[in-house]
C-alpha cells in the first residue's frame, strides 16, 4: 500500500508540474497576442524579445520570472502601486549633456581650453527628469548604411552643411544628411587619405587595431577605418561646431565628447596604435610640448602618430593659410624638438601630412635623461588629474609582444602574463573569458536580436577585462568598455591589449556623450559597485539620457539590488523583465532586461495603457 501511495503522489507531481509548463506557453502565447494588439515601435521590440524566449517551452522552463526571489517577490509586487513616476524634462533639454553644458561651460576659464572639459553640476542642481526625443526621432539606419545617413530629426543642426560645405563633411539633403567621407584634409574622402597613411603605417596586417583621433570632426576617418579592422577612439568639444560628436555616434561611430585642455585624457597608458590630428586646432607647439607628452603617453611603444595640416610643409603653404611663415616656421621646429625629446622618429613627410613613430623600448632615449622631466603621477592615473609637461617612462616589465588583430582579441594580453593584474594568471584569464562566452550565450538565447545588427552602439558599464565585449564581437557592432574609477582593479589596459577601446568613468556623474547615442547597455554588477557611493536613481536617470528609444539593457546583479532597479525604472518608462542565472534559479544572481519605451516631445509614444 505504502508503494502504491508514493506512486500516485509521483503521478500527482508529475501532472502538475506538466500542468505548469504548459500553463506558462500559454500564458506567453496570450501575452504575445496581447502585445500584437500594440502600436508602438517599443512595444514591437518587446514584443519580438517577449515571443521569442516565452513562447519557447525549452527556455521558460529554465526561466522563472522572479518566482524564486522567495519574500523579495511579493514585495516587489506590492510596491509596483506605489512606484514613482519620474516626469520628462522640457523640450528646451533634448540635447542636454550634464558634464558639457554650454551655458555653465562659459563661467570657467579659457585658458587652455579648460572650460571645453568637463564641468559637471553639482548634485543639488542635477535634473530628476526624463530627456524626451526630438519631434519626429527615428530609429538610426543600420550599419553600413549610416556611416553614410543620418535622419535629420535626430540631430537637426545645419550649421555644418554651411560652414564645411566645401570640405565634404556632411550635406542637407531632404529629411537625412548625408557624410560623402571627406574632411578639412582629405576633401577627396578618408579612403583615398587612409591609404596613403597605408603606404607608411601597417594598416593592412592587424598590426595597428586602435587609433585614436583627436579633434575628430564627423569622425569620418573613424568611420572609414572600420573597414579596414581598425576601431577609432574619435573626441571632438562641444562647440560652435554643433553636434559633431553627436553626428559620429549617430552614424554608428565610436566618440565621446572632450578636449585636450588641462586634464589627461581618460584612456591608459600604452593604449593606441595610433593617434591621429588633422587640422585639430591642438597647439602641439605650446606648454613646453605637453599635448605631444600626454599622446605619448597613452601611445604603445611602437606606435604612430600622424600629423596632418599646419604646420607641415609649411614653405609651400603658408600663403594659402593666410599665416606669417616665420610663426610656421617656429611651430614646426618646436614640434620637431619634441618628437626628439620623446624619442619619437619621423619615418614620412609626404605634402602636409608628416608621420612619426615611437621607439619600441627606451634603450635610445637614455642620454634624454637630463633634458627630460619625467612623471611622478603614476601612468594610469587620469580620472580629473591634471596634465603636466612630462615624459612617461617605458614600462619595467612588457608580458610579451601584442599579437596582431583579430588574434590578440583572445590572446594573453602582456598585462596579464606579466602579473600586473592582480588576482588574474593566465589560468584564470581563460576561465573568465569562458564565464563570459556562457553568459553572451545566455543573454542571446533571451533577446534574439543580440546578432541581428539591430544594437550598433553597445556600452559595457562595468567591463572588467572586456569579457562581454569580446564575446559579442562582431563587424556589426562595437563596444565603449568603462571601467568605473571606484573599480576594485585597474583593468582597461588589459581591454586596449585586446584590441577593444573604453574609457575611464565614475557613474556618479554625466557620461561624455549626448543624448540617445548607445543602442544597448550591459551593466553587470554596476549597483553592488556603486552602493552607498551616490544615489541609484541619478545613474539609473543617465543611462537613460544616453540610451535610444526602443534601445536595451541588460542589468546583472543579486536579487534584491535588481527588485530596487526594477522598481524605479518602472517609473521611467521602460519595460521590463527578469530571469534566472543561466546556471539555475538557486543562483543569486539574475538578470534583469529591460527596453526603454519609444516617447518624443511632441507627445508620440509606445506607451501602452
Amino acid at each position: 500500500m505504502a508503494l502504491k501511495s508514493n506512486s500516485a503522489d509521483g503521478r500527482t507531481r508529475s501532472s502538475v508540474q506538466i500542468f505548469i509548463v504548459v500553463g506558462l506557453c500559454c500564458f506567453f502565447y496570450i501575452l504575445g497576442a496581447w502585445q500584437r494588439s500594440g502600436f508602438g515601435k517599443g512595444d514591437s521590440i518587446a514584443l519580438e524579445m517577449t515571443s521569442k524566449t516565452g513562447t519557447d517551452c525549452n527556455i521558460v522552463s529554465n526561466l522563472n520570472y522572479e518566482t524564486h526571489h522567495a519574500g523579495e517577490a511579493g514585495s516587489a509586487d506590492q510596491s509596483e502601486s506605489d512606484t514613482k513616476a519620474i516626469e520628462p524634462c522640457s523640450a528646451s533639454y533634448t540635447d542636454f549633456t550634464p558634464c558639457q553644458d554650454q551655458k555653465r561651460a562659459m563661467i570657467f576659464p579659457r585658458e587652455n581650453m579648460n572650460y571645453r572639459e568637463r564641468h559637471c553640476y553639482p548634485d543639488e542642481q542635477k535634473l530628476h527628469c526624463l530627456i524626451p526625443a526630438p519631434k519626429g526621432y527615428v530609429t538610426p539606419f543600420p550599419w553600413p548604411k549610416s556611416r553614410d545617413y543620418v535622419p535629420f530629426a535626430n540631430a537637426p543642426y545645419k550649421a555644418l552643411t554651411v560652414e564645411k560645405a566645401i570640405q565634404n563633411w556632411i550635406q542637407y539633403e531632404g529629411n537625412v544628411f548625408r557624410f560623402p567621407g571627406g574632411g578639412t584634409q582629405f576633401p577627396q574622402g578618408a579612403d583615398k587619405y587612409i591609404d596613403q597613411l597605408a603606404s607608411v603605417i601597417p594598416i593592412k596586417n592587424g598590426t595597428v587595431r586602435t587609433a585614436l583621433d583627436t579633434g575628430c570632426g564627423v569622425a569620418s576617418l573613424g568611420a572609414y577605418l572600420w573597414s579596414r579592422n581598425v576601431i577609432a577612439m574619435s573626441f571632438a568639444p562641444r562647440d560652435s561646431h554643433e553636434a559633431q560628436v553627436q553626428f559620429a555616434l549617430e552614424r554608428g561611430v565610436p566618440a565621446v565628447i572632450g578636449v585636450l585642455g588641462t586634464i589627461r585624457m581618460p584612456y591608459p597608458s600604452r593604449a593606441f596604435d595610433m593617434a591621429h590630428c588633422s587640422r585639430c586646432l591642438i597647439q602641439w607647439w605650446s606648454n613646453e610640448g605637453m599635448y605631444m607628452m600626454e599622446v605619448d603617453r597613452v601611445l604603445r611603444p611602437g606606435g604612430f602618430w600622424v600629423l596632418s595640416g599646419p604646420p607641415i610643409n609649411y614653405q609651400n603653404n603658408y600663403k594659402q593659410w593666410q599665416r606669417p611663415k616665420e610663426d610656421l616656421q617656429a611651430e614646426y621646429e618646436k614640434i620637431e624638438s619634441f618628437a626628439k625629446l620623446l624619442c619619437w622618429k619621423k619615418i614620412s613627410q609626404k605634402g602636409e601630412i608628416a608621420v612619426w613613430q615611437k621607439s619600441t623600448d627606451d634603450s635610445p632615449c637614455r642620454a634624454r635623461k637630463e633634458d627630460a622631466s619625467f612623471c611622478s603621477v603614476e601612468a594610469d592615473e587620469t580620472w580629473y588629474k591634471k596634465m603636466e609637461p612630462c615624459v612617461t617612462p617605458y614600462p619595467d616589465v612588457s608580458g610579451g609582444e601584442i599579437k596582431p588583430f583579430p588574434e590578440r582579441l583572445h590572446a594573453v594580453p602582456p598585462r596579464i602574463a606579466s602579473g600586473s593584474v592582480p588576482g588574474f594568471s593566465v589560468e584564470t584569464y581563460q576561465e573568465y573569458n569562458d564565464k563570459w562566452k556562457r553568459h553572451v550565450s545566455a543573454y542571446k538565447k533571451i533577446n534574439k536580436l543580440l546578432d541581428t545588427g539591430r544594437y550598433r552602439n553597445i556600452m559595457d558599464m562595468n567591463a572588467g577585462l572586456g569579457g562581454f565585449a569580446a564575446a559579442i564581437e562582431s563587424n556589426k557592432l562595437w563596444t565603449m568598455n568603462v571601467v568605473p574609477t571606484i573599480a576594485e582593479k585597474n583593468t582597461l589596459g588589459v581591454i586596449y591589449e585586446r584590441g577593444l577601446i573604453g574609457m575611464y568613468h565614475d557613474w556618479c556623474e554625466g557620461f561624455s556623450t549626448y543624448p540617445r547615442t548607445y543602442d544597448l547597455i550591459h551593466a553587470d554588477g554596476v549597483f553592488t559597485l556603486y552602493k552607498d557611493k551616490c544615489n541609484a536613481e541619478d545613474i539609473l536617470l543617465e543611462m537613460d539620457r544616453i540610451l535610444r528609444p526602443e534601445g536595451a539593457v541588460i542589468f546583472r546583479d543579486e536579487v534584491d539590488v535588481l527588485v530596487k532597479v526594477k522598481k524605479i525604472v518602472t517609473g521611467m518608462r521602460w519595460d521590463t523583465k527578469m530571469t534566472d542565472h543561466e546556471d539555475g534559479p538557486l543562483v543569486p544572481e539574475k538578470i534583469l532586461i529591460a527596453v526603454k519605451q519609444y516617447w518624443t516631445t511632441d507627445g508620440n509614444s509606445t506607451a501602452t495603457e
